[in-house]
């Protein structure tokens, strides 16, 4: 296993890490660190582990060996790659974020001026405040999308995670979050997301490469090699001339009016600087 430290604080480190799932094992044995105020991608195939670390890092799996520390503060806000939605519920936008404060209004639920704030202020950032009356089920997907992920940042975190938030929608949703997880990294937050896009891994500031395992782990640039790929995905779902490589990933073609993948294409060995998250 190829791991590269880079030279900051770290959020989570973990050591020897091993989680499972009845009889099967998600994560076999890895350790890791994510730097604190950065961006960290998690990548890999189908089936490698990618939402099972932030399930591990939000506290919501048990290791079965090994230890995961969080060191970048403990409040952690989790936006799930899907939430399902009970079409028969009357809630609306600004009382789905609303639910974000409760953990810290306690059971009676009652709101603060702070609480009404943070609620205003995620709505603000995600581009959802005109929306704030509308109904769930009224919403398109990228919208939706947009009301969840406010939902987190309503909540008081140190650490946002975020699975697959780019993945099936729309493209001025897929720039909204581009820009709330740039303003994130601004705001001295760690930030962890799961991707199959490669572009957007290049483009964070730390990467982990999964395949049931921690492939490899640092920069960019030097974990998404030619060689670090064909490990984690297998040489048969790259493809490979003299100057690039592909990941040809049918479980995640373009779906027709959605945000397209930005090309799937690493230049091995390049030492060029990668654009920011936010366009």
């Amino acid at each position: 296993m190829h791991v590269n430290k880079p030279d900051h604080v770290f959020a989570v480190t973990a050591t020897g890490l091993v989680v499972g799932y009845g009889n099967r094992i998600a994560l076999a044995e890895s350790s890791f660190d994510i730097p604190a105020g950065r961006v960290t991608a998690v990548i890999g195939p189908n089936g490698s582990g990618k939402s099972t670390v932030l399930n591990v890092i939000a506290g919501l799996v048990t290791p079965r060996a090994g230890s995961i520390t969080i060191q970048g503060g403990d409040r952690i806000a989790y936006v799930l790659q899907s939430t399902k939605v009970n079409e028969a519920l009357p809630i609306s936008v600004r009382e789905v974020v609303m639910m974000g404060r409760y953990a810290e209004a306690g059971n009676s639920r009652r709101m603060t001026t702070a609480d009404r704030q943070a609620v205003e202020d995620a709505m603000e950032r995600t581009g959802i405040t005109s929306l704030s009356s509308r109904r769930l089920q009224e919403l398109s997907g990228g919208q939706r999308q947009r009301v969840f992920v406010a939902q987190g940042l309503a909540q008081d975190h140190d650490i946002l995670l975020l699975d697959e938030p780019l993945t099936g929608i729309d493209l001025p949703t897929a720039r909204q979050i581009d820009d709330v997880i740039h303003d994130e990294r601004l705001r001295g937050c760690t930030v962890v997301m799961t991707t199959h896009d490669l572009s957007e891994a290049r483009a964070a500031d730390h990467v982990l490469l999964l395949a049931s395992r921690v492939v490899a782990a640092g920069p960019p640039a030097e974990v998404l090699t030619a060689g670090h790929l064909a490990e984690a995905y297998g040489p048969s779902f790259l493809h490979v001339d003299e100057e690039r490589v592909f990941i040809d990933d049918p479980a995640h073609a373009p779906v027709p009016g959605r945000h397209v993948h930005r090309e799937r294409i690493i230049d091995p060995g390049s030492t060029q600087q990668h654009p920011p998250i936010a366009p």
